[in-house]
C-alpha cells in the first residue's frame, strides 16, 4: 500500500478524519469543551466545502484549527471512570476496558453506520482506513521491537501514559 505517494495517503487519512468529526464534536461537547466543539464543527464545514469533501485540511494548514482528539473513552475518563484492565484488541491494538467500551459507543456517532451500506462495504471502508493509517506510520512498532527490552511492557506503559494525558487535557 505504501506504493501510493504519501500525499495521496494523507488525503485519504484527512477524508476519514473528516468523517469522524461527529465523534470528536459530540465528545468535546459532553466534556463541556465548547471551544473544541466549535473548532471541530468549523473544521468540518471548511474541510468539507473548501477541502473537497475532506480530502484536504485547509482548516488546519490555512486557518490553524487543529483537530482535537476526543472520544467516549476520554469522556468517561473526564467523569472519573477508571481505565480498567489493559487489553490488546485484534485489529484495534492497545486499549483498556474503558476505551474499548468507548469505541463501541463512538460507533453510534459514525455517519457510515447510518448510510444504506452493506456490512461488508462498511467493514471494507474501516479496514481501508486502518491500512491507510498504518501506512503513514514510519515503522514505529519495528523500532519498539528492536529497541525495547520488553515491547509488550513498553507499549502498555506508553498507551497508559498517552491516554492519561488525553483525558487530563
Amino acid at each position: 500500500y505504501r506504493v501510493l505517494p504519501r500525499p495521496v495517503r494523507v488525503s485519504i487519512s484527512d477524508f476519514f478524519s473528516n468523517l469522524t468529526t461527529p465523534v470528536r464534536a459530540v465528545n468535546a461537547l459532553l466534556q463541556f469543551k465548547i471551544k473544541d466543539t466549535a473548532t471541530e464543527l468549523g473544521r468540518f464545514v471548511v474541510n468539507t466545502t473548501v477541502g473537497w469533501g475532506g480530502l484536504f485540511d485547509p482548516a488546519g494548514y490555512s486557518l490553524g484549527w487543529k483537530k482535537k482528539s476526543e472520544d467516549f473513552g476520554q469522556t468517561m475518563g473526564h467523569y472519573g471512570v477508571g481505565s480498567g484492565w489493559y487489553l490488546v484488541l485484534p485489529l484495534f491494538g492497545p486499549s483498556s476496558v474503558r476505551d474499548g467500551t468507548g469505541v463501541l459507543v463512538d460507533q453510534f456517532l459514525d455517519p457510515l453506520l447510518y448510510l444504506k451500506m452493506k456490512n461488508w462495504e462498511r467493514y471494507s471502508l474501516a479496514a481501508g482506513s486502518r491500512i491507510n493509517a498504518l501506512s503513514l506510520d514510519p515503522d514505529s512498532y519495528e523500532g519498539i521491537k528492536r529497541d525495547a527490552l520488553d515491547p509488550y511492557l513498553f507499549i502498555r506503559a506508553a498507551f497508559a501514559q498517552h491516554r492519561l494525558a488525553n483525558v487530563s487535557k
